[in-house]
Protein backbone atom coordinates (compact mmCIF):
# COMPACT_ATOMS: atom_id res chain seq x y z
CA UNK A 1 0.00 0.00 0.00
CA UNK A 2 1.30 3.43 -0.93
CA UNK A 3 2.14 5.68 2.03
CA UNK A 4 2.07 9.46 1.62
CA UNK A 5 5.09 11.32 3.03
CA UNK A 6 4.21 14.78 4.26
CA UNK A 7 6.52 17.39 5.76
CA UNK A 8 5.22 19.47 8.65
CA UNK A 9 5.27 23.21 7.88
CA UNK A 10 8.53 24.82 8.98
CA UNK A 11 8.17 27.78 11.38
CA UNK A 12 9.57 31.24 10.75
CA UNK A 13 13.38 31.10 10.80
CA UNK A 14 13.67 34.20 13.03
CA UNK A 15 11.40 32.63 15.67
CA UNK A 16 13.46 29.43 15.47
CA UNK A 17 16.74 31.30 15.92
CA UNK A 18 15.34 33.30 18.85
CA UNK A 19 14.07 30.23 20.74
CA UNK A 20 17.27 28.34 19.96
CA UNK A 21 19.33 31.11 21.57
CA UNK A 22 16.98 31.59 24.55
CA UNK A 23 16.96 27.94 25.67
CA UNK A 24 20.39 26.96 24.29
CA UNK A 25 19.35 24.16 21.93
CA UNK A 26 20.04 23.51 18.25
CA UNK A 27 17.75 25.04 15.65
CA UNK A 28 16.56 21.53 14.81
CA UNK A 29 15.32 21.02 18.38
CA UNK A 30 13.84 24.54 18.46
CA UNK A 31 11.95 23.79 15.22
CA UNK A 32 10.42 20.62 16.67
CA UNK A 33 9.33 22.51 19.79
CA UNK A 34 7.72 25.33 17.80
CA UNK A 35 5.86 22.78 15.69
CA UNK A 36 4.28 21.64 18.99
CA UNK A 37 3.30 25.18 20.02
CA UNK A 38 6.28 25.65 22.34
CA UNK A 39 7.57 28.93 20.95
CA UNK A 40 8.71 30.98 23.98
CA UNK A 41 11.10 30.55 26.89
CA UNK A 42 8.24 30.30 29.40
CA UNK A 43 6.39 27.69 27.35
CA UNK A 44 9.60 25.69 26.98
CA UNK A 45 10.20 25.84 30.72
CA UNK A 46 6.68 24.48 31.39
CA UNK A 47 7.09 21.87 28.66
CA UNK A 48 10.40 20.48 29.86
CA UNK A 49 9.74 20.94 33.57
CA UNK A 50 6.05 20.27 34.32
CA UNK A 51 4.86 21.20 37.81
CA UNK A 52 2.00 19.82 39.86
CA UNK A 53 0.99 23.43 40.40
CA UNK A 54 0.12 23.49 36.67
CA UNK A 55 -2.92 21.27 37.38
CA UNK A 56 -6.20 23.15 37.18
CA UNK A 57 -8.53 23.72 40.12
CA UNK A 58 -10.99 20.78 40.01
CA UNK A 59 -13.83 23.08 41.00
CA UNK A 60 -13.56 24.75 37.58
CA UNK A 61 -15.40 21.67 36.31
CA UNK A 62 -19.12 22.37 35.98
CA UNK A 63 -21.07 20.63 38.81
CA UNK A 64 -17.98 19.72 40.86
CA UNK A 65 -19.30 21.69 43.82
CA UNK A 66 -22.60 19.78 43.58
CA UNK A 67 -20.74 16.45 43.29
CA UNK A 68 -18.53 17.24 46.29
CA UNK A 69 -21.52 18.16 48.47
CA UNK A 70 -23.38 14.96 47.56
CA UNK A 71 -20.34 12.72 48.14
CA UNK A 72 -19.58 14.44 51.44
CA UNK A 73 -23.15 13.76 52.59
CA UNK A 74 -22.75 10.07 51.73
CA UNK A 75 -19.37 9.85 53.47
CA UNK A 76 -20.47 11.64 56.63
CA UNK A 77 -23.63 9.57 56.98
CA UNK A 78 -22.05 6.23 56.04
CA UNK A 79 -24.45 5.94 53.10
CA UNK A 80 -23.97 3.02 50.74
CA UNK A 81 -22.07 4.14 47.62
CA UNK A 82 -21.12 2.43 44.37
CA UNK A 83 -18.28 3.34 42.00
CA UNK A 84 -19.35 2.22 38.52
CA UNK A 85 -17.04 2.14 35.50
CA UNK A 86 -16.45 0.85 32.02
CA UNK A 87 -14.58 -2.43 31.49
CA UNK A 88 -11.57 -1.04 29.58
CA UNK A 89 -8.30 0.30 31.00
CA UNK A 90 -9.62 3.82 31.41
CA UNK A 91 -12.76 2.66 33.21
CA UNK A 92 -11.04 0.17 35.53
CA UNK A 93 -8.26 2.59 36.48
CA UNK A 94 -10.87 5.31 37.12
CA UNK A 95 -12.88 2.98 39.38
CA UNK A 96 -9.71 1.86 41.18
CA UNK A 97 -8.72 5.46 41.94
CA UNK A 98 -12.08 6.62 43.25
CA UNK A 99 -12.87 3.41 45.15
CA UNK A 100 -9.41 3.23 46.79
CA UNK A 101 -9.67 6.85 47.90
CA UNK A 102 -13.19 6.80 49.33
CA UNK A 103 -13.04 3.34 50.94
CA UNK A 104 -10.69 4.90 53.51
CA UNK A 105 -13.44 7.42 54.33
CA UNK A 106 -16.57 5.29 54.02
CA UNK A 107 -16.44 1.51 54.37
CA UNK A 108 -19.97 1.27 52.90
CA UNK A 109 -18.71 1.49 49.35
CA UNK A 110 -18.29 -1.03 46.55
CA UNK A 111 -17.31 -1.06 42.91
CA UNK A 112 -19.19 -2.38 39.90
CA UNK A 113 -17.93 -3.13 36.40
CA UNK A 114 -20.65 -4.21 33.92
CA UNK A 115 -20.24 -7.54 32.19
CA UNK A 116 -19.36 -6.86 28.55
CA UNK A 117 -21.44 -9.83 27.38
CA UNK A 118 -24.49 -9.64 29.64
CA UNK A 119 -24.82 -5.88 30.06
CA UNK A 120 -22.87 -4.24 27.25
CA UNK A 121 -21.15 -0.88 27.28
CA UNK A 122 -21.98 1.88 29.76
CA UNK A 123 -24.67 2.15 32.41
CA UNK A 124 -26.85 -0.95 32.59
CA UNK A 125 -30.30 -1.61 34.02
CA UNK A 126 -28.81 -4.68 35.71
CA UNK A 127 -26.31 -2.48 37.53
CA UNK A 128 -29.00 -0.05 38.67
CA UNK A 129 -31.20 -2.91 39.86
CA UNK A 130 -28.25 -4.33 41.79
CA UNK A 131 -27.78 -0.96 43.48
CA UNK A 132 -31.47 -0.80 44.44
CA UNK A 133 -31.45 -4.36 45.82
CA UNK A 134 -28.46 -3.48 47.99
CA UNK A 135 -29.79 -0.14 49.25
CA UNK A 136 -27.16 1.92 47.44
CA UNK A 137 -28.21 5.55 47.29
CA UNK A 138 -25.33 7.09 45.34
CA UNK A 139 -23.58 5.85 42.19
CA UNK A 140 -20.44 7.55 40.87
CA UNK A 141 -20.21 6.53 37.20
CA UNK A 142 -16.83 6.93 35.52
CA UNK A 143 -15.85 6.79 31.83
CA UNK A 144 -19.49 6.25 30.85
CA UNK A 145 -23.02 7.57 31.34
CA UNK A 146 -23.04 10.80 29.36
CA UNK A 147 -25.64 9.43 26.90
CA UNK A 148 -27.53 7.15 29.32
CA UNK A 149 -30.53 9.49 29.64
CA UNK A 150 -33.25 6.83 29.95
CA UNK A 151 -31.30 4.75 32.47
CA UNK A 152 -30.56 7.78 34.62
CA UNK A 153 -34.30 8.53 34.58
CA UNK A 154 -34.87 4.94 35.71
CA UNK A 155 -32.38 5.34 38.57
CA UNK A 156 -34.04 8.60 39.60
CA UNK A 157 -37.39 6.80 39.77
CA UNK A 158 -35.81 4.35 42.24
CA UNK A 159 -34.38 7.12 44.41
CA UNK A 160 -30.76 6.53 43.35
CA UNK A 161 -28.56 9.57 42.71
CA UNK A 162 -25.99 9.48 39.91
CA UNK A 163 -22.80 11.51 39.62
CA UNK A 164 -21.51 11.07 36.07
CA UNK A 165 -17.79 11.56 35.47
CA UNK A 166 -17.29 11.07 31.73
CA UNK A 167 -15.09 12.42 28.94
CA UNK A 168 -17.05 11.19 25.92
CA UNK A 169 -19.03 13.56 23.71
CA UNK A 170 -22.45 14.43 25.17
CA UNK A 171 -25.63 14.19 23.14
CA UNK A 172 -27.97 17.11 22.51
CA UNK A 173 -29.66 16.58 25.90
CA UNK A 174 -27.76 15.77 29.07
CA UNK A 175 -29.01 13.04 31.42
CA UNK A 176 -30.87 14.26 34.51
CA UNK A 177 -28.12 13.15 36.88
CA UNK A 178 -27.42 14.75 40.27
CA UNK A 179 -24.13 16.06 38.84
CA UNK A 180 -22.34 15.71 35.49
CA UNK A 181 -18.59 16.19 35.38
CA UNK A 182 -17.54 16.36 31.75
CA UNK A 183 -15.31 19.12 30.33
CA UNK A 184 -16.86 18.52 26.89
CA UNK A 185 -20.36 19.59 27.96
CA UNK A 186 -21.20 22.85 26.24
CA UNK A 187 -21.76 24.82 29.45
CA UNK A 188 -18.48 23.75 31.07
CA UNK A 189 -15.66 26.32 30.97
CA UNK A 190 -12.95 24.02 32.33
CA UNK A 191 -9.66 25.14 30.70
CA UNK A 192 -8.69 21.67 29.41
CA UNK A 193 -11.11 19.46 27.50
CA UNK A 194 -9.19 16.21 26.93
CA UNK A 195 -9.02 14.51 30.35
CA UNK A 196 -9.33 10.73 30.38
CA UNK A 197 -12.08 9.00 32.37
CA UNK A 198 -9.52 8.26 35.11
CA UNK A 199 -8.47 11.90 34.86
CA UNK A 200 -12.04 12.87 35.78
CA UNK A 201 -11.91 10.37 38.66
CA UNK A 202 -8.64 11.94 39.81
CA UNK A 203 -10.30 15.37 39.70
CA UNK A 204 -13.06 14.08 41.99
CA UNK A 205 -10.60 12.94 44.66
CA UNK A 206 -8.53 16.09 44.13
CA UNK A 207 -11.61 18.23 44.76
CA UNK A 208 -12.62 16.27 47.87
CA UNK A 209 -9.09 16.44 49.31
CA UNK A 210 -8.83 20.15 48.62
CA UNK A 211 -12.16 20.96 50.26
CA UNK A 212 -11.50 18.72 53.27
CA UNK A 213 -7.97 20.03 53.76
CA UNK A 214 -6.26 16.67 53.23
CA UNK A 215 -2.60 16.37 52.23
CA UNK A 216 -1.81 16.42 48.51
CA UNK A 217 0.19 13.24 49.06
CA UNK A 218 -3.08 11.37 49.60
CA UNK A 219 -4.18 11.89 45.99
CA UNK A 220 -0.71 11.50 44.43
CA UNK A 221 -0.86 7.83 45.42
CA UNK A 222 -3.08 7.34 42.37
CA UNK A 223 -1.29 9.41 39.73
CA UNK A 224 0.45 6.38 38.17
CA UNK A 225 -3.00 4.91 37.47
CA UNK A 226 -3.94 8.16 35.72
CA UNK A 227 -0.86 7.84 33.49
CA UNK A 228 -1.88 4.28 32.59
CA UNK A 229 -5.33 5.51 31.56
CA UNK A 230 -3.97 8.43 29.51
CA UNK A 231 -1.61 6.15 27.60
CA UNK A 232 -4.09 3.32 27.06
CA UNK A 233 -7.01 5.52 26.02
CA UNK A 234 -4.79 7.45 23.57
CA UNK A 235 -6.04 10.84 24.74
CA UNK A 236 -4.28 14.13 24.08
CA UNK A 237 -0.77 14.39 25.55
CA UNK A 238 -0.69 18.16 25.92
CA UNK A 239 -1.70 20.54 28.69
CA UNK A 240 -2.97 18.96 31.89
CA UNK A 241 -2.64 15.41 30.55
CA UNK A 242 1.07 16.02 29.98
CA UNK A 243 1.49 17.02 33.63
CA UNK A 244 -0.49 14.01 34.87
CA UNK A 245 1.36 11.61 32.56
CA UNK A 246 4.77 13.09 33.46
CA UNK A 247 4.31 12.66 37.21
CA UNK A 248 2.41 9.41 36.75
CA UNK A 249 5.35 7.90 34.84
CA UNK A 250 7.72 9.22 37.50
CA UNK A 251 5.77 7.37 40.19
CA UNK A 252 5.44 4.26 38.01
CA UNK A 253 9.23 4.13 37.70
CA UNK A 254 10.12 5.08 41.27
CA UNK A 255 7.32 3.84 43.52
CA UNK A 256 4.46 2.19 41.62
CA UNK A 257 1.24 1.16 43.32
CA UNK A 258 1.24 -2.49 44.40
CA UNK A 259 -1.01 -3.67 41.58
CA UNK A 260 1.00 -1.92 38.86
CA UNK A 261 4.24 -3.20 40.40
CA UNK A 262 2.91 -6.76 40.10
CA UNK A 263 1.92 -6.16 36.46
CA UNK A 264 5.33 -4.65 35.63
CA UNK A 265 7.27 -7.50 37.15
CA UNK A 266 5.62 -10.21 35.05
CA UNK A 267 6.68 -8.39 31.87
CA UNK A 268 10.05 -7.62 30.27
CA UNK A 269 12.40 -5.87 32.71
CA UNK A 270 13.35 -2.32 31.75
CA UNK A 271 15.39 0.42 33.39
CA UNK A 272 12.69 2.99 32.64
CA UNK A 273 9.07 2.44 31.64
CA UNK A 274 7.54 4.76 29.05
CA UNK A 275 4.11 5.51 27.60
CA UNK A 276 4.84 2.90 24.92
CA UNK A 277 5.51 0.28 27.60
CA UNK A 278 2.07 1.02 29.04
CA UNK A 279 0.37 0.86 25.63
CA UNK A 280 1.94 -2.45 24.61
CA UNK A 281 2.66 -4.05 27.99
CA UNK A 282 0.65 -3.00 31.00
CA UNK A 283 -2.52 -1.81 29.25
CA UNK A 284 -3.29 -5.01 27.30
CA UNK A 285 -3.01 -7.12 30.47
CA UNK A 286 -5.54 -4.87 32.26
CA UNK A 287 -7.79 -4.79 29.20
CA UNK A 288 -7.69 -8.56 28.80
CA UNK A 289 -9.74 -9.05 31.98
CA UNK A 290 -12.84 -7.43 30.47
CA UNK A 291 -12.19 -8.63 26.92
CA UNK A 292 -12.17 -12.30 27.86
CA UNK A 293 -14.27 -12.42 31.02
CA UNK A 294 -14.96 -10.23 34.04
CA UNK A 295 -13.16 -6.87 34.28
CA UNK A 296 -13.51 -6.82 38.06
CA UNK A 297 -10.39 -9.03 38.01
CA UNK A 298 -8.44 -5.98 36.81
CA UNK A 299 -9.85 -3.77 39.56
CA UNK A 300 -8.95 -6.39 42.17
CA UNK A 301 -5.31 -6.18 41.04
CA UNK A 302 -5.23 -2.38 40.88
CA UNK A 303 -6.70 -1.79 44.36
CA UNK A 304 -4.69 -4.54 46.09
CA UNK A 305 -2.40 -3.37 48.92
CA UNK A 306 -0.56 -6.65 49.55
CA UNK A 307 2.11 -7.57 46.99
CA UNK A 308 1.93 -11.38 47.20
CA UNK A 309 -1.83 -11.29 46.65
CA UNK A 310 -1.40 -8.85 43.75
CA UNK A 311 1.08 -11.22 42.06
CA UNK A 312 -1.38 -14.11 42.39
CA UNK A 313 -4.19 -12.01 40.93
CA UNK A 314 -1.94 -10.88 38.08
CA UNK A 315 -1.58 -14.47 36.87
CA UNK A 316 -5.27 -14.38 35.92
CA UNK A 317 -4.72 -11.27 33.80
CA UNK A 318 -1.71 -12.85 32.09
CA UNK A 319 -3.68 -15.99 31.25
CA UNK A 320 -6.53 -13.93 29.82
CA UNK A 321 -4.11 -11.81 27.81
CA UNK A 322 -2.60 -14.94 26.25
CA UNK A 323 -6.09 -16.14 25.33
CA UNK A 324 -6.90 -12.69 23.95
CA UNK A 325 -3.86 -12.80 21.64
CA UNK A 326 -4.92 -16.17 20.22
CA UNK A 327 -8.48 -14.97 19.60
CA UNK A 328 -7.20 -11.74 18.08
CA UNK A 329 -5.00 -13.61 15.58
CA UNK A 330 -7.70 -16.12 14.60
CA UNK A 331 -10.49 -13.58 14.12
CA UNK A 332 -8.23 -11.13 12.28
CA UNK A 333 -7.35 -13.87 9.79
CA UNK A 334 -11.04 -14.68 9.30
CA UNK A 335 -11.88 -11.00 8.84
CA UNK A 336 -9.11 -10.44 6.29
CA UNK A 337 -10.19 -13.53 4.33
CA UNK A 338 -13.77 -12.24 4.36
CA UNK A 339 -12.77 -8.85 2.95
CA UNK A 340 -10.44 -10.29 0.31
CA UNK A 341 -12.90 -13.00 -0.70
CA UNK A 342 -16.09 -10.92 -0.91
CA UNK A 343 -16.90 -9.67 -4.43
CA UNK A 344 -17.10 -5.89 -4.62
CA UNK A 345 -15.53 -5.31 -1.19
CA UNK A 346 -12.30 -3.93 -2.68
CA UNK A 347 -14.21 -1.13 -4.44
CA UNK A 348 -15.95 0.07 -1.27
CA UNK A 349 -14.65 3.04 0.72
CA UNK A 350 -15.54 1.36 4.03
CA UNK A 351 -15.41 -2.06 5.62
CA UNK A 352 -18.44 -3.31 7.56
CA UNK A 353 -18.30 -7.02 8.39
CA UNK A 354 -19.81 -9.44 10.88
CA UNK A 355 -18.90 -12.83 12.22
CA UNK A 356 -21.08 -15.38 13.96
CA UNK A 357 -20.03 -15.50 17.62
CA UNK A 358 -16.77 -13.62 17.05
CA UNK A 359 -15.52 -12.84 20.54
CA UNK A 360 -16.82 -9.39 21.44
CA UNK A 361 -13.79 -8.74 23.60
CA UNK A 362 -11.36 -8.56 20.69
CA UNK A 363 -13.36 -7.05 17.81
CA UNK A 364 -11.97 -3.59 18.62
CA UNK A 365 -8.45 -4.91 18.18
CA UNK A 366 -9.50 -6.69 14.99
CA UNK A 367 -11.01 -3.45 13.63
CA UNK A 368 -7.69 -1.67 14.29
CA UNK A 369 -5.81 -4.46 12.49
CA UNK A 370 -8.15 -4.09 9.49
CA UNK A 371 -7.49 -0.35 9.33
CA UNK A 372 -3.75 -1.04 9.40
CA UNK A 373 -4.06 -3.46 6.48
CA UNK A 374 -6.73 -1.86 4.28
CA UNK A 375 -6.82 1.75 5.55
CA UNK A 376 -10.55 2.31 5.35
CA UNK A 377 -13.11 3.29 8.03
CA UNK A 378 -13.96 -0.09 9.53
CA UNK A 379 -16.71 -1.58 11.70
CA UNK A 380 -16.40 -5.18 12.90
CA UNK A 381 -19.54 -6.78 14.35
CA UNK A 382 -19.98 -9.89 16.45
CA UNK A 383 -23.38 -11.57 16.10
CA UNK A 384 -25.08 -13.20 19.07
CA UNK A 385 -28.80 -13.95 19.61
CA UNK A 386 -30.02 -11.66 16.86
CA UNK A 387 -27.97 -8.66 17.98
CA UNK A 388 -24.75 -7.28 16.53
CA UNK A 389 -22.18 -5.66 18.79
CA UNK A 390 -19.66 -3.60 16.84
CA UNK A 391 -16.37 -1.77 17.23
CA UNK A 392 -15.53 1.03 14.82
CA UNK A 393 -12.10 2.44 13.94
CA UNK A 394 -11.33 5.25 11.54
CA UNK A 395 -8.61 6.73 9.35
CA UNK A 396 -7.10 10.19 9.50
CA UNK A 397 -9.47 13.16 9.26
CA UNK A 398 -12.65 11.08 9.15
CA UNK A 399 -15.10 11.34 12.05
CA UNK A 400 -16.52 7.84 12.38
CA UNK A 401 -18.64 8.84 15.39
CA UNK A 402 -20.42 11.46 13.27
CA UNK A 403 -20.85 8.95 10.41
CA UNK A 404 -22.54 6.46 12.75
CA UNK A 405 -24.74 9.27 14.06
CA UNK A 406 -26.06 9.77 10.51
CA UNK A 407 -27.04 6.10 10.46
CA UNK A 408 -28.72 6.26 13.88
CA UNK A 409 -32.11 5.04 12.59
CA UNK A 410 -30.54 1.55 12.42
CA UNK A 411 -28.53 1.81 15.66
CA UNK A 412 -29.78 0.73 19.08
CA UNK A 413 -26.88 2.15 21.10
CA UNK A 414 -23.54 3.80 20.39
CA UNK A 415 -20.87 6.05 21.84
CA UNK A 416 -17.24 6.99 21.43
CA UNK A 417 -14.87 9.43 19.79
CA UNK A 418 -13.90 10.78 16.38
CA UNK A 419 -11.65 7.84 15.58
CA UNK A 420 -13.12 5.00 17.66
CA UNK A 421 -16.65 4.04 18.67
CA UNK A 422 -18.78 1.16 19.88
CA UNK A 423 -22.31 0.36 18.76
CA UNK A 424 -25.03 -2.27 18.71
CA UNK A 425 -27.67 -2.95 16.06
CA UNK A 426 -30.25 -5.63 15.32
CA UNK A 427 -29.02 -8.35 12.97
CA UNK A 428 -31.85 -7.71 10.48
CA UNK A 429 -30.63 -4.09 10.11
CA UNK A 430 -27.08 -5.02 9.13
CA UNK A 431 -27.47 -4.61 5.36
CA UNK A 432 -29.36 -1.32 5.64
CA UNK A 433 -26.85 0.06 8.13
CA UNK A 434 -23.88 -1.10 6.03
CA UNK A 435 -25.21 0.54 2.88
CA UNK A 436 -26.04 3.84 4.57
CA UNK A 437 -22.68 3.92 6.34
CA UNK A 438 -20.92 3.33 3.00
CA UNK A 439 -22.91 6.14 1.39
CA UNK A 440 -21.93 8.55 4.20
CA UNK A 441 -18.27 7.58 3.82
CA UNK A 442 -18.38 7.96 0.02
CA UNK A 443 -19.99 11.40 0.40
CA UNK A 444 -17.73 12.79 3.12
CA UNK A 445 -14.31 11.18 2.99
CA UNK A 446 -11.42 12.88 1.17
CA UNK A 447 -9.41 10.61 -1.14
CA UNK A 448 -6.25 11.59 0.73
CA UNK A 449 -7.76 10.13 3.90
CA UNK A 450 -7.79 6.67 2.29
CA UNK A 451 -4.01 6.60 2.04
CA UNK A 452 -1.88 6.17 5.17
CA UNK A 453 0.45 9.05 5.86
CA UNK A 454 3.80 9.60 7.50
CA UNK A 455 4.10 13.20 8.61
CA UNK A 456 7.70 14.05 9.43
CA UNK A 457 9.04 16.94 11.47
CA UNK A 458 12.38 17.64 9.83
CA UNK A 459 14.60 16.77 6.90
CA UNK A 460 18.02 16.11 8.47
CA UNK A 461 21.34 14.44 7.74
CA UNK A 462 22.51 11.48 9.82
CA UNK A 463 25.38 13.52 11.24
CA UNK A 464 22.76 15.41 13.31
CA UNK A 465 21.98 12.24 15.23
CA UNK A 466 24.14 12.40 18.34
CA UNK A 467 23.57 11.14 21.91
CA UNK A 468 22.96 14.76 22.99
CA UNK A 469 20.33 15.19 20.27
CA UNK A 470 18.58 11.97 21.38
CA UNK A 471 18.74 13.09 25.02
CA UNK A 472 16.88 16.31 24.15
CA UNK A 473 14.30 14.37 22.14
CA UNK A 474 13.75 12.06 25.12
CA UNK A 475 13.19 15.08 27.36
CA UNK A 476 10.20 15.98 25.20
CA UNK A 477 8.39 12.86 26.46
CA UNK A 478 5.82 11.69 27.39
CA UNK A 479 4.80 11.27 23.76
CA UNK A 480 1.30 10.71 22.47
CA UNK A 481 -1.47 12.44 20.48
CA UNK A 482 -0.69 16.16 20.29
CA UNK A 483 2.96 15.50 21.16
CA UNK A 484 4.03 12.63 18.91
CA UNK A 485 7.51 11.15 18.90
CA UNK A 486 9.40 13.23 16.30
CA UNK A 487 9.82 11.66 12.87
CA UNK A 488 12.78 12.57 10.64
CA UNK A 489 13.41 12.33 6.91
CA UNK A 490 16.82 11.63 5.38
CA UNK A 491 17.82 11.12 1.75
CA UNK A 492 20.47 9.18 -0.17
CA UNK A 493 21.00 6.47 2.41
CA UNK A 494 22.62 3.11 1.84
CA UNK A 495 22.50 -0.24 3.63
CA UNK A 496 26.09 -1.30 4.31
CA UNK A 497 25.82 -4.84 5.61
CA UNK A 498 23.50 -7.43 4.14
CA UNK A 499 19.95 -6.38 5.12
CA UNK A 500 17.77 -9.25 6.30
CA UNK A 501 14.21 -10.13 7.21
CA UNK A 502 13.31 -11.17 10.77
CA UNK A 503 10.31 -13.39 11.52
CA UNK A 504 9.08 -13.00 7.92
CA UNK A 505 7.88 -9.46 8.66
CA UNK A 506 10.57 -7.11 9.95
CA UNK A 507 13.48 -5.48 8.14
CA UNK A 508 16.88 -5.31 9.86
CA UNK A 509 19.77 -3.34 8.33
CA UNK A 510 22.63 -0.95 8.91
CA UNK A 511 22.24 2.53 7.46
CA UNK A 512 24.84 5.08 6.40
CA UNK A 513 24.94 8.38 4.53
CA UNK A 514 27.85 9.32 2.27
CA UNK A 515 29.66 6.23 3.59
CA UNK A 516 29.75 7.79 7.07
CA UNK A 517 27.52 7.98 10.15
CA UNK A 518 26.59 4.31 10.55
CA UNK A 519 23.42 3.38 12.45
CA UNK A 520 21.47 0.19 12.98
CA UNK A 521 17.92 0.32 11.67
CA UNK A 522 14.79 -1.75 12.27
CA UNK A 523 11.59 -1.53 10.24
CA UNK A 524 8.73 -3.41 11.86
CA UNK A 525 6.42 -4.84 9.21
CA UNK A 526 8.62 -3.48 6.41
CA UNK A 527 9.98 -6.79 5.06
CA UNK A 528 8.47 -6.06 1.62
CA UNK A 529 11.04 -3.27 1.22
CA UNK A 530 14.04 -5.64 1.26
CA UNK A 531 14.66 -5.18 -2.51
CA UNK A 532 14.77 -1.38 -2.05
CA UNK A 533 17.73 -1.59 0.36
CA UNK A 534 19.61 -4.49 -1.21
CA UNK A 535 22.57 -4.52 -3.63
CA UNK A 536 23.80 -1.08 -2.61
CA UNK A 537 20.63 0.71 -3.71
CA UNK A 538 20.29 4.35 -2.57
CA UNK A 539 17.09 5.10 -0.67
CA UNK A 540 15.26 7.71 1.41
CA UNK A 541 13.66 6.99 4.78
CA UNK A 542 11.31 8.37 7.39
CA UNK A 543 12.22 7.23 10.91
CA UNK A 544 12.28 7.89 14.63
CA UNK A 545 15.42 7.62 16.74
CA UNK A 546 15.71 5.52 19.88
CA UNK A 547 18.18 3.75 22.15
CA UNK A 548 18.68 0.05 21.60
CA UNK A 549 20.01 -1.74 24.68
CA UNK A 550 21.33 -5.15 23.59
CA UNK A 551 23.62 -7.28 25.75
CA UNK A 552 24.54 -4.25 27.81
CA UNK A 553 25.51 -2.19 24.77
CA UNK A 554 23.43 0.97 24.31
CA UNK A 555 23.42 2.34 20.76
CA UNK A 556 21.34 4.87 18.87
CA UNK A 557 19.02 3.11 16.42
CA UNK A 558 16.69 4.21 13.62
CA UNK A 559 13.14 2.89 13.88
CA UNK A 560 12.05 3.04 10.25
CA UNK A 561 8.53 4.17 9.40
CA UNK A 562 8.82 3.85 5.62
CA UNK A 563 11.44 3.92 2.89
CA UNK A 564 11.67 4.25 -0.89
CA UNK A 565 14.26 4.44 -3.63
CA UNK A 566 15.94 7.83 -4.02
CA UNK A 567 14.67 9.49 -7.17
Amino acid sequence: MEIIWKAKPLPNSEIVAKLSAEINVSEAIATILIQRGVDTFDKAKSFFRPQLSDLHDPFLLKDMDVAYTRIKKAVYHGEKMMVYGDYDVDGTTAVSIVYSYFVTLNSHIEYYIPDRYKEGYGISKMGIDYAKENNIGLIIALDCGIRSNDLIDYANSLGIDFIIGDHHLPGDTLPKAHAILNPKRRDCTYPYKELSGAGIGFKIVQAYSKKEGFSEEKILEYIDLVAVSIASDMVDMQGENRVLAYFGLKKLNENPSIGLQALIEVGPKKKTYSIQDIIFGIGPKINAAGRISDATAAVRVLIEKEYTTARQLTRVLNERNTERKELDNDITKNAVDMVVGTPGMAERKSIVIRGEAWHKGVIGIVASRMVEQFYKPTIVFSQNDGMLTGSARSVKNFDIHEAITECSQWVDQFGGHKYAAGLSIKAENFDAFSEQFESVVVRDIQEASLLPEVEYDLDISLQTLTPKFLDLINQMSPFGPGNPLPIFHSTELRSNNSPRVLKDRHLKLQVSQNNRHYFDGIGFGLAEHLPVVSNGEIFDACYCIEENDFNGQVKLQLRLKDLRKTV
